[in-house]
């Protein structure tokens, strides 16, 4: 896996050893930062949920985001992420990793998010992280709650207070573009 472009641009990072993790793939990723870029700027506050190699995360910060947090449930994947953070040498004051349950950690964040990006199992139900990102203010007013899941599995186009304005399919791959 690479980070794609920005100041860690075509820098290699860690992919797990197991095929328990689904990493974004790169041209998802690429996609996705071609549309959320211009929203990025030097105080924008990332989160990437189920971040399994913190390639979203770290491609985020690498485009000019000023801080990421890091959320997965699983410790083998926050050590995975610690490690690819350290192997890019990016700065510790700019990063948080926390081993968590994203909606726990939702449920709990005293922090408000710029750009919020979901990416768990397919096989979830997205739905309960949809509601308390909606009935929260993790997400800023201006910001953008953005799921990726498979494409054959539809999501609402309403959630309480989150509206999908977009909706992106690539391959097997969608990405659901919300805001408040």
């Amino acid at each position: 896996m690479r980070i794609i472009a920005g100041k860690y641009g075509r820098r290699i990072i860690k992919s797990p050893a197991s095929d328990k993790v689904r990493p974004t793939s790169d041209r998802l990723r690429e996609t996705l930062f071609n549309i959320i870029t211009p929203r990025i700027t030097e105080n924008t506050k990332f989160l990437d949920l189920c971040s399994g190699t913190g390639a979203v995360g770290i491609e985020a910060l690498s485009r000019g985001a000023s801080f990421a947090t890091f959320v997965d449930k699983s410790r083998r994947a926050c050590i995975l992420i610690e490690e690819n953070l350290d192997l890019l040498g990016v700065p510790e004051n700019e990063t948080e990793v926390v081993q968590a349950d994203a909606a726990e950690y939702l449920k709990r964040a005293n922090k408000k998010f710029d750009i919020i990006f979901y990416d768990p199992p397919y096989s979830s139900d997205y739905n309960y992280v949809l509601w308390v990102v909606s009935e929260s203010e993790v997400l800023s007013e201006s910001g953008v709650f953005i799921a990726e899941h498979d494409s054959k599995k539809e999501l609402p186009d309403v959630v309480g207070k989150l509206r999908r304005w977009r909706k992106l399919k690539q391959g097997s791959s969608s990405l659901s573009f919300y805001e408040k």
